[in-house]
């Protein structure tokens, strides 16, 4: 039993991250998120977390192919997994990027990179997507700003000209 006022320290351990393509090498606790991670620990400031409880999408990002929340991933279940984050998807100049200005998605801003995110995945396994289809696949994110119909305009836009090449 540990003295009156002081904590049991966590477990920690030595991970690898590929996120956007670049490894770092790190040393976690047991319970720190991904999310915490990537934006307090590696900077990458587009992970937003805004309700901190996995029902608003702020904090998604794709691991392995996968769009997940990263406040409810911990960041040892993602040793030696490919991460991409918003930076890294405007890094590589994404046509969702552009759509995205054009189309007025954000006010705020605070919700875009989780819609980004998550618009990059649908994109990634399906090209050509539906209205229907974009609709669904960002219903888990949230926007107090109430942008919600320019989303699906940009991402059909955003799949045309890749699909253009």
């Amino acid at each position: 039993m540990p003295e009156e006022g002081k904590s049991i320290p966590l477990p920690e351990a030595s991970i690898k991250l590929i996120v956007n393509g670049e490894t770092y090498e790190l040393r976690v606790q047991a319970n720190w998120t991904l999310s915490h991670v990537l934006h307090d620990k590696l900077g990458l400031i587009g992970v937003k977390e805004f309700c901190d409880r996995g029902v608003c999408g702020a904090c998604a990002v794709i691991v392995e192919g996968r769009p997940i929340l990263s406040c409810m991933t911990l960041a040892m279940e993602c040793d030696e997994k490919a991460i991409e984050t918003v930076e890294g998807i405007a890094k590589a100049n994404h046509p969702l990027i552009e759509a995205y200005v054009k189309h007025h998605c954000m006010q705020c801003g605070y919700c875009t990179p989780g819609f980004v995110v998550t618009a990059k995945a649908l994109l990634d396994r399906n090209p050509n997507p539906t209205e229907g289809e974009v609709k669904e696949a960002l219903a888990g994110n949230l926007c107090r700003c109430g942008t919600y119909p320019q989303h699906a305009k940009a991402v059909l836009e955003a799949a045309k000209n890749l699909r253009k090449g």
